[in-house]
This record gives structure tokens, sequence and C-alpha cells, in this order.
């Protein structure tokens, strides 16, 4: 019986460090609006050119995954300020975290959900 009580009282402990990994440390809506008015994050939407047309976060910039390497320095200039990395479902911009890193954006943040939870969080999309 003790047993089981602290196995319980350990999943229960652990469950805010595992519901954090599950999105992978991602943020939401919410989290991008406020670093975006408070800290004037750098949105870059790594989808297609054809994916951006359609809607996108307003004020972002489109650097498709493919060649984020090439070109994501040359539009992002400081790489002091967050960057949100935003794709239409949230798994290329997850991918496109590490590749920031890797160009010394450290402060490289993913949308969870992307811009699916955008527009159900009624934010404002633009069109191209």
């Amino acid at each position: 019986m003790l047993i089981s009580v602290a196995l319980t009282s350990a999943g229960l402990l652990a469950w805010p460090l595992i519901a954090a990994g599950a999105t992978g440390g991602a943020l939401s809506p919410a989290q991008v609006v406020q670093m975006i008015n408070r800290e004037k994050a750098v949105v870059i939407d790594v989808g297609e050119p054809h994916e951006f047309a359609a809607g996108h976060v307003v004020g972002s910039k489109n650097v498709p995954f493919g060649q984020l390497e090439d070109k994501l320095a040359a539009l992002v200039k400081n790489k002091s300020l967050p960057l949100i990395l935003i794709c239409p479902l949230g798994a290329r911009a997850a991918r496109a975290v590490p590749v920031a890193k890797k160009l010394g954006f450290e402060q490289a943040q993913s949308l969870a959900g992307g811009l699916k939870a955008w527009k159900e969080a009624n934010l404002p999309v633009e069109k191209a």
C-alpha cells in the first residue's frame, strides 16, 4: 500500500515535467502574443510560400524550412531577440528550432499547434 502511494505521489510530482516535454517546450498562442508585445519577438513562418500566402501571423516573415540555414541569418540580424517559428501545424517549426539554435538564435522557440492553434485562439491572420 505504501509503495503504491509513493509511486502515485512521484507520478503526480513529475507530471508538470512530462507535460512540458510533450509539447517540446513549445509556446501557446497567448505566450507568443506576450513575447511579440513585450520582448519584440521576431516571427518566422517556416511553411512553404503557398502556405504562407494562404494565411500567416500578422507581421511574420516567410523562410521555408528547407532554406532556413541559408536565409535566416540574413533576414534576422539581431540574434538576441526571441525568435518564434511557426508553420501550419507546428511540426516543421518544432524541427526548425534546433536549426535556428545552431545558427546562434538561442531564444528560438516554436508555436505549439502552429497556425492552426493561432487561428483557434481567434488571433489575427493576414494573407499575402
